[in-house]
């Protein structure tokens, strides 16, 4: 039966923890581009990082709604829990997603426009749809959705895609397994059960702290 869903509903389908996260690497780029970054082409940027973020996670939890029914991290999020239709789910991701690509379009350049899209369709497309319920290296690749804000934001101001930006880009990059493998081990459970190939499941406890480690120096090591 259909619930009644409230403002707080449609929020949560943003993963608002996720979006101010995205937002701040987003800032991240804005710090370390050289050139005009006024106030009005700062906000419009981040704000439409902000959007896409949202609408790709809600696109997310609209695929996604079989499985988090299964798992207990999830099976209260307002899809499970019938409070939010999965029709109303997927146009309320595509509409954020579209205002978000419209207003960098017309607020910055085409590249960073460009670029924000390929971020919202790895997201969506190649780790979601593709890579989630497929392989345990999911998030290893899928994760490069995640590292992109930064590069969005420099490239808004430069128009330019430079060595300082893919920096930026592969910090992040690599600094994503480690944290979601690490939320995987603690949810090592509800991963099989939704019989989903996170690497814990698959390869073991002690592999996955293996591979902690060694994404973490290289993370660390990309820095200098």
């Amino acid at each position: 039966m259909h619930k009644f869903a409230t403002i707080k509903d449609y929020y949560s389908l943003l993963k608002p923890g996720v979006m101010s996260l995205i937002v701040f690497t987003g800032i991240a780029g804005f710090i370390v581009a050289e050139g005009d970054k006024n106030i009005y082409l700062m906000s419009i940027t981040l704000l439409a990082i902000s959007l896409a973020s949202g609408g790709a996670a809600a696109l997310n939890m609209w695929y996604d709604n079989d499985i988090d029914k299964i798992m207990t991290r999830t099976k209260n999020r307002p899809l499970p829990l019938g409070k939010i239709l999965p029709d109303d789910a997927l146009a309320y991701g595509i509409i954020l997603c579209i205002i978000a690509l419209i207003l960098i379009f017309l607020s910055s350049n085409l590249l960073s426009a460009a670029i924000l899209l390929i971020a919202i369709s790895f997201y969506v497309f190649i780790y979601t749809i593709w890579l989630k319920r497929r392989t345990s290296q999911n998030i290893v690749i899928g994760g490069a959705a995640g590292a992109f804000p930064p590069l969005i934001s420099y490239v808004s101001v430069t128009n330019v895609i430079s060595l300082e930006a893919i920096l930026m880009f592969s910090i992040i990059f690599l600094w994503t397994p480690p944290h979601f493998w690490a939320l995987a081990l603690y949810r090592n459970e509800d991963y099989k059960k939704a019989n989903i190939p996170m690497l814990p499941v698959v390869k073991g406890v002690a592999k996955t702290l293996n591979q902690i480690v060694l994404y973490s120096i290289l993370m660390i090591s990309s820095t200098y």
